[in-house]
């Protein structure tokens, strides 16, 4: 895989997944409903037909085959073993009540969120000129972390929102920083004049199914953009800010994501790719790309 230099530390194991020590919470406290993601309805709480008794997944190998594609885009940024291991002492769901096991699967639903939060703050503590927030968003991070440790009632009754709200603008102010004088010129990675120049602000935009081939979108803010199902095909994403753009089916072939800013690999499950999509270090590349 062709990636940048450098990198950043948003591989930690402890904001990775690690199934081997979680009791399958992904399995059991999330619903899902009968679609192109999912083969079947499940509703909270329900453990999925697939689950061992091991807590380990019976398809897992053919989950995109068997209809659960849904799966595979799914990351709890490691709140499963932390929620296992940690908040519940390696106590499992099955060996508790109902009432305790429905706390459990709770508690893993914010701390998957506050997962989430850490696997950002970690990579904007990577980002050199982030550095004069450096200090705030350390303090951001210990407290979030802090939070993930809670007592089990504590952790379910948080207000997750506005958690996420305070630690937004601190990701916001360090993507500015890290964006600024990245603007395109309006050409493409080739040298050629892109079809898509322009405003570089999309934050939430709907580009359902547009037509991006070539865009120069570098340093671009594209949180929260739905991109479902459009053509990124050699497009210069350069630096630019992915936090929570949908790239559900997104053409992701040939273009170049070198520098991109909180781009995960969840994101990059649900788009498309090839081998010569450029990708930031912290992440890898789907297998179901093609070669």
């Amino acid at each position: 895989m062709r990636d940048e230099p450098g990198g950043t530390a948003t591989d930690h194991a402890e904001l990775t997944a690690d199934c081997s020590r979680c009791f399958g919470l992904c399995c059991v406290a999330l619903p899902f409903a009968a679609s192109a993601d999912f083969a079947v309805d499940k509703a909270a709480g329900t453990p999925c037909r697939n689950l061992r008794a091991d807590f380990g997944c019976g398809i897992h190998a053919e989950l995109r085959q068997r209809g659960f594609s849904g799966c595979t885009v799914y990351d709890c940024f490691g709140a499963g073993q932390k929620v296992s291991q940690v908040v519940f002492g390696g106590e499992d769901w099955r060996s508790r009540s109902g009432d305790e096991a429905r706390l459990m699967f709770d508690v893993f639903r914010t701390v998957r969120h506050l997962q989430e939060l850490l696997r950002y703050l970690t990579e904007a503590l990577a980002l050199p000129a982030a550095r004069p927030l450096h200090a705030e968003l350390r303090r951001a991070l210990d407290r979030t972390e802090a939070l993930t440790r809670g007592a089990p009632q504590e952790i379910a009754e948080l207000d997750v929102a506005a958690v996420r709200q305070d630690v937004n603008v601190l990701l916001l102010r360090a993507s500015e920083l890290a964006r600024a004088g990245l603007g395109g010129d309006g050409k493409g990675r080739n040298g050629k004049k892109g079809k898509k120049g322009g405003p570089k602000d999309r934050r939430g935009a709907d580009l359902m199914g547009a037509r991006l081939r070539g865009a120069d979108l570098r340093g671009a803010n594209l949180r929260g953009a739905y991109l479902i199902a459009a053509d990124l095909t050699g497009a210069d994403l350069r630096g630019a800010d992915l936090i929570g753009a949908d790239l559900r089916d997104t053409d992701l072939t040939d273009a170049d994501l070198t520098g991109a800013l909180f781009l995960t690999q969840p994101q990059l499950q649900a788009a498309r790719g090839s081998a010569g999509t450029l990708l930031p270090r912290s992440c890898t590349r789907p297998a179901h790309w093609t070669a």
